[in-house]
């Protein structure tokens, strides 16, 4: 990758968020837009979003949905551990992103998370 492009991959990322922050919900919207199609390019800078972002939670809640549509291997450790969010909205994202990553892994964290009285459906 040359110097230029490696500038612009980075400039995308940075804008898109930049967008992602603004008060408007389209300008929202389409930062969110413009990274989705590039999310498994970003999984490490996604992830260092989510990670220090706390007050925003439509934000968070968009990271980890980019995170899961990125389909990377890299991301499934902390998708794997929302699903032990207190926050239903996080959780279902992590899930379906867990879902798409579809890896034995994957699928193990999922099995994990589910209530312990899975095996007794009476209960």
């Amino acid at each position: 990758m040359s110097c230029h492009s490696l500038i612009s991959v980075t400039g995308l990322f940075e804008q898109a968020m930049s967008k992602m922050r603004r008060h408007n919900p389209q300008t929202r919207e389409d930062g969110y837009h413009e990274l989705l199609p590039h999310a498994a390019t970003y999984v490490d800078e996604l992830t260092r979003e989510f990670r220090s972002e706390q007050s925003d939670q439509g934000l968070r809640c968009w990271l980890l949905e980019l995170l899961a549509e990125a389909r990377s291997p890299r991301a499934s450790a902390l998708l794997a551990d929302q699903l032990h969010s207190p926050d239903d909205a996080l959780r279902s994202r992590a899930a379906h992103g867990l879902e798409l990553l579809d890896t034995k892994e994957a699928r193990q964290a999922l099995w994990d998370a589910q209530p312990a009285d899975r095996d007794h459906p009476d209960a």
